[in-house]
């Protein structure tokens, strides 16, 4: 009688001769205490600074300090279920952000999770957000211009593409407006942006966005979000993501700009944090090491040489000041680090004057080396002008009785400044920015009222708009094309009269 046959019992009896057992192991820890984003894990004694860290819960941190007996960490995400005794493991990696074409118009936290109620983005290529900053040899000098189509900053204030220039000023002066304008001006020069949102409230983060939708900016910016009610890890994190995915385009051989809107709550967060895991405090209560935190962020924008690419990083942070105080900690730290700064007052504010940039304050150290020669020229004297008449015009205010010569350059700077004067959200290309300046040098407008300024330079405006002039048309045709289209702008405006 033969006997019966199982299957599954052959299977199995199969499997487990061939079985080579396989032992794994890994480091587990212990949170020993957790708090304000923080939390304390007793061992993981092969844990490295910034390595993730993953929590049983579901949670993630990131390795923040290294302790004698414990291990510090900022929490990255948090569940309900975390609590004291949880087990944590180290994930063997940095923290990391996905990079990409993809990442083009979508809105993330800084580790890459989608905010915008999308799918996650679909990126092959995964960046660390620590990365040593561009070598030496890998650079070169900052060449090309950065249009902001802002006529102040492109005639005064130059911004170079891969240069480092501070937006400083108090709250409400307009710091976001320049940095948005800025964005919107990009459309059409091929510069992917990328716009840092650090603790600022969930109203201006979705103003901030929808603004950039409504200018057609958003296809061409990725916006990373570290809001104000986040956890302070995240918004510590939030900068160095937004540089990870501009550094990524940059080594493609693109043009980015990125914005850090604002490294005050950056400062802020990591003091919360340093203080949290027992770090001494020094100046102002800020950690010691808060200048190298920002330096070696800031110091990652460069323009990359010709055979390393010939990317650029272009970087505008901006940084909030207390009643106009210029010297405080924090702004001294960053005015050091970058290339130059555009300061705004609360004086220039509160007169109506917009942008409110003081130009005696303000500076673009290498800048002028990526402006254009035909611009460059022209605006060789404007800075040194208007410098003038607001000595005078403070000096006229004693009711002193002043000469004929005297008050033909109080006039020429009354219309000075009504030129410099720009609505937000209206970039002007650099065509006009010529065209304005050719007429101010060459004394067009010395006979126009000030009030009268702003509504003559649309006139203007209208009547270039299909010009087939470039920068680089020699300077005598564009002084004669100037004088036809004022001709043509005064018909116009006797017409209308």
């Amino acid at each position: 009688m033969n006997k019966p046959e199982f299957p599954l019992l052959h299977r199995q009896r199969k499997w487990l001769d061939t079985y080579q057992p396989e032992l794994h192991l890994s480091e587990r820890g212990i949170v020993v205490s957790i708090g304000d984003g923080i939390a304390w894990i007793d061992g993981l004694p092969s844990a490295a600074m910034d390595a993730l860290l993953q929590f049983a819960d579901g949670s993630l941190g990131q390795v923040f300090h290294l302790g004698e007996h414990l291990l510090g960490a900022v929490l990255l995400s948090e569940t309900d279920d975390l609590t004291a005794g949880t087990t944590v493991v180290a994930g063997g990696r940095s923290v990391s952000v996905p990079v990409g074409e993809t990442m083009l118009g979508r809105v993330i936290d800084p580790l890459g999770q989608p905010l915008d109620g999308h799918g996650p983005p679909q990126c092959h290529t995964r960046q660390e957000l620590e990365q040593h900053s561009p070598a030496m040899i890998e650079r070169d000098f900052v060449k090309r211009p950065l249009y902001t189509g802002i006529r102040l900053i492109d005639s005064l204030l130059p911004i170079g593409k891969g240069q480092r220039q501070l937006i400083i000023g108090d709250e409400g002066l307009g710091r976001t407006s320049i940095a948005l304008d800025t964005v919107i001006n990009q459309r059409g020069r091929d510069v992917m942006c990328v716009y840092v949102v650090i603790g600022q409230k969930r109203s201006e983060v979705i103003s901030i966005i929808e603004l950039l939708r409504e200018y057609g900016a958003l296809s061409y910016t990725t916006v990373v979000v570290g809001e104000a009610g986040s956890l302070p890890g995240m918004k510590y994190l939030a900068p160095y993501a937004g540089c990870a995915i501009g550094e990524y385009w940059m080594r493609q051989g693109r043009d980015c700009l990125v914005i850090y809107d604002d490294l005050t709550h950056h400062a802020r967060a990591y003091r919360e944090l340093s203080l949290l895991l027992r770090r001494p405090p020094g100046r102002e209560a800020y950690p010691g090491d808060i200048f190298y935190i920002h330096a070696r962020l800031l110091e990652r924008a460069t323009c990359l040489a010709a055979e390393h690419g010939g990317g650029s990083l272009t970087a505008l942070p901006i940084i909030e000041t207390q009643q106009g105080e210029i010297a405080a900690y924090i702004p001294t730290n960053l005015i050091s680090i970058t290339d130059g700064q555009i300061y705004l007052d609360q004086t220039l504010f509160s007169a109506g004057i917009r942008p409110a940039i003081d130009v005696g304050k303000s500076v673009s150290r290498i800048g002028g080396k990526a402006q254009h020669p035909q611009i460059k020229s022209q605006a060789a004297r404007i800075k040194l002008d208007y410098l003038q008449f607001q000595e005078l015009e403070a000096f006229t205010r004693f009711g002193t009785r002043i000469e004929t010569q005297m008050q033909v350059r109080l006039q020429r700077g009354r219309v000075l400044r009504e030129l410099l004067k720009q609505e937000r959200l209206k970039p002007v290309t650099e065509i006009e920015l010529l065209v304005w300046l050719i007429a101010y040098n060459d004394g067009l407008l010395d006979q126009v009222n000030p009030a009268q300024v702003r509504h003559r330079l649309e006139r203007l405006r209208h009547v270039i708009k299909n010009s087939e002039l470039e920068l680089d048309t020699a300077f005598d045709e564009w002084q004669a094309q100037v004088k036809q289209w004022w001709l043509e702008s005064e018909s116009e405006h006797e017409q209308t009269a």
